[in-house]
């Protein structure tokens, strides 16, 4: 648009702004610059003079149909097509605003929709746990149906390869949390009572959640991104295609392996664990290993031990079970890979937390 296609005449009563020849989005920066010049708002009455406008696009439409609506402005127009584009304009504008309001006022549909997902997302992931129940009791109804060579690759990629992060991690947190109790320890004499402290906070609770973690976000994430690679490049529809149930080969094998090495790696968590503590014993408090273990025989029963390694296969199955469940639920694009990556961690650590909850609850209730 050039200078000449838009004016501003001042009038007795009010601003005549007059367009000429094509109004279109590439002009509409220099319209709405000169507007924006000057104060209409100061004007009593505006009138938009449209009669020698050649062309009018929708952007420009629009940009009319704003000024009109701010400032109560009128239109000039014999041309029938120009006055159909505002009018186009206008309703698609009320059409937006009324979307606006019902959004506004929808925020018991919002949490209600969330609610709503939320609950078909846990009934699918029952039918889940049930399908997998079956294929339990179909996968021992004879020992030829049990893959033990997919029984032992989960276990090596699952569980031992893991090993030396489980280990590392366990012996680092065993490390600082001694380190910590031992200078409010000592403050007031109690030295011995880190290894009380040691024993029955690893072993009940340190060392079978720590595991947990590692395991959640490193083989039950690559549960999820493996199955889901799988189902998008169709591998899965092409195995139940050729007759081979995917729970069978996929699934409980992975669950399988979990559950047998997740004890495992506990006490493998549970001995790097102490033996952080022990260092941090030997070093800050001056207790040395032989006394550390003749103390941790003799305060901290065998059971808080047990109580640890039972939680085990219950964690293993909700980790694997989850991450394969989000595996499933990939679709078939990419981003939808790591997305449910993601979820499969966050839930996993949840579904532990909640699982080791009702573990407390339930031993501290039965004595134990």
């Amino acid at each position: 648009m050039n200078k000449k296609s838009f004016h501003i005449d001042v009038q007795k009563d009010g601003l005549s702004l007059d367009f000429s020849g094509e109004l279109t989005l590439y002009n509409l920066t220099q319209a709405q610059n000169l507007i924006e010049t000057n104060k209409l708002s100061n004007s009593q009455k505006i009138i938009i003079n449209l009669a020698n406008a050649q062309y009018l696009d929708t952007a420009f439409a629009l940009f009319l149909t704003d000024i009109q609506e701010e400032y109560n402005a009128e239109i000039e127009c014999n041309n029938k097509n120009f006055l159909h584009t505002l009018e186009l304009t206008r309703e698609h504008k009320k059409r937006l605003d009324s979307n606006d309001d019902i959004h506004k006022k929808s925020i018991f549909e919002y949490f209600g929709k969330i609610f709503y997902e939320s609950y078909l997302s846990f009934i699918s992931f029952m039918e889940f746990i049930g399908k997998i129940f079956i294929s339990f009791l179909l996968y021992f109804k004879s020992i030829k149906n049990i893959r033990i060579k997919e029984i032992a690759f989960e276990i090596n990629e699952s569980a031992v390869r893991a090993l030396g992060i489980v280990a590392l991690t366990s012996f680092l947190i065993g490390l600082v949390t001694a380190y910590q109790a031992a200078y409010q320890l000592q403050r007031y004499g109690g030295n011995i009572f880190i290894v009380d402290m040691m024993g029955i906070s690893v072993f009940r609770e340190l060392a079978p959640l720590i595991t947990a973690i590692v395991i959640a976000g490193r083989s039950g994430s690559a549960y999820t991104a493996q199955i889901g690679a799988m189902k998008i490049t169709q591998e899965i529809d092409a195995m139940r295609t050729m007759g081979f149930d995917p729970y069978t080969f996929l699934v409980l094998p992975r669950i399988i392996a979990l559950i047998i090495m997740l004890p495992i790696l506990i006490f493998v968590s549970d001995m790097m664990a102490m033996l952080g503590g022990i260092i941090v014993a030997d070093l800050s408090l001056d207790l040395i290993p032989s006394l550390f273990i003749n103390r941790l025989s003799e305060v901290v029963a065998i059971k808080h031990f047990y109580v640890g390694l039972v939680k085990g296969p219950f964690f293993a199955f909700l980790i694997a079970s989850i991450g394969i469940y989000r595996g499933l639920m990939v679709k078939d694009d990419t981003q939808s890979i790591g997305f449910n990556t993601t979820k499969s961690v966050v839930e996993s650590l949840f579904a532990v937390i909640v699982c080791d909850a009702i573990f407390s609850i339930a031993f501290t209730n039965l004595g134990i």
